[in-house]
């Protein structure tokens, strides 16, 4: 045990980050939730995680502020940092860039998708199919 690869997941909608939770764990990940970019930061201030999934737009600190903090402390400086949002526009993508997102998954997600994303950015050795 404890071989899981640790992912948080911040979202303002509990029905997404239920979602986003339930297809990662059953992937083999193990999930953390926050509801925004507050208490994301507690959260991955807390413990350490190996990928985050954040959204975009969210109350009291949204995706970018939150990757610009990540990107501070520099225990997260090169943790896998993975948008996920309705927002499919180019300049918002490379604002994300910017603040150090790693990369860009538009809502609503395929889950077969976001395991190849996750997958392919923090790989799960602990999945042994």
């Amino acid at each position: 045990m404890g071989l899981a690869k640790k992912i948080l997941a911040v979202d303002d909608s509990k029905t997404m980050r239920e979602m986003v939770a339930f297809t990662l764990k059953g992937a083999g990940y193990e999930v953390s939730e926050a509801e925004d970019g507050q208490a994301a930061l507690a959260v991955a201030g807390a413990q350490r995680f190996d990928a985050v999934i954040t959204d975009l737009n969210m109350p009291n600190l949204n995706g970018y502020g939150l990757i610009r903090a990540l990107r501070a402390n520099p225990a997260y400086r090169f943790t896998p940092i993975l948008m996920l949002t309705t927002e499919g526009d180019p300049s918002k993508k490379e604002e994300g860039k910017a603040a150090g997102a790693t990369g860009w998954i538009v809502k609503p997600f395929d889950p077969v998708k976001l395991i190849e994303v996750v997958q392919k950015v923090c790989p799960n050795k602990a999945g042994g199919v």
